[in-house]
């Protein structure tokens, strides 16, 4: 072999080898993180939620003459462990409960196109257990405010009623009743934001953003239909009626 391609090899392998030197010394971040939530710390905590309104001739777009009233309430204590700085696993359990009773109502489409409906009556209960992983961040230097990152993997159950009344006016009409067991499966992805109130307790916000979901259900009409139904859904955008609210304690 020539000098010139022994010359030519030497340069190209010199020239590698500092460009991948200049590679790695590149994308070395030396990102440096504090000990936001240290190792062998507890985290307990609860978020509660409630919502109720009353309706009497109300109107919305095409619905009117709404008479009703309805309620919804959701209970979701916690309980983490952190066995490396910054890295926390545990459970949650929770119960939901809502209401909904409609005695009066109409949809009308058009002129000539309305739907009537009175006396609906519904009521849930579902409960429900959560694997959780979080992974802290805290906003540069600050022990007090930081942000968190929640793989959560759920499964719960419950049962639903619902009735209303169907067929003519008057005496005419029937109650009609449907009773509902469910089952679900969730996986999702939730950041949140915690700021310390003092060395020991913080508030809590987090939103579901990422998410995939499985519901079965088998409805009971009147003691004698049967029906199954499934459904999937997958979720990848910020949802904002997911938002929650908790308070929390680090013992």
């Amino acid at each position: 072999m020539s000098k010139l391609p022994k010359i030519l090899l030497s340069v190209i392998a010199l020239t590698a080898t500092a460009l991948s030197a200049g590679a790695q010394e590149h994308f070395q971040r030396n990102l440096e993180q504090v000990s936001f939530v240290p190792k062998g710390q507890w985290i307990a905590g609860v978020s509660v939620g409630y919502s109720q309104s009353d309706q009497d001739n109300y109107q919305f777009f095409v619905f009117e003459k709404i008479k009703g009233d309805t309620y919804n309430f959701k209970v979701t204590p916690m309980a983490l462990y952190s066995f490396k700085d910054n890295l926390a696993a545990g459970i949650k359990v929770g119960y939901e409960r809502s209401k909904l009773q409609l005695d009066d109502g109409s949809l009308i489409l058009d002129s000539e196109t309305t739907f009537n409906a009175d006396n609906l009556f519904s009521i849930r209960n579902n409960f429900f257990a959560t694997g959780a992983f979080r992974n802290y961040i805290s906003l540069g230097d600050s022990h007090r405010f930081g942000f968190f990152n929640e793989f959560q993997l759920t499964l719960g159950g419950g049962q639903s009623k619902y009735s209303n009344y169907t067929g003519g006016q008057g005496d005419n009409r029937h109650i009609e009743g449907t009773y509902e067991k469910n089952f679900n499966l969730n996986i999702g992805l939730t950041p949140g934001f915690v700021m310390f109130l003092n060395n020991y307790s913080a508030i809590e916000v987090n939103i579901g953003v990422l998410g995939f979901g499985y519901n079965y259900t088998r409805a009971v009409t009147n003691q004698v239909q049967v029906a199954h139904r499934k459904s999937k859904h997958a979720n990848f955008k910020i949802n904002l009626f997911s938002v929650q609210f908790g308070m929390a304690f680090y013992l």
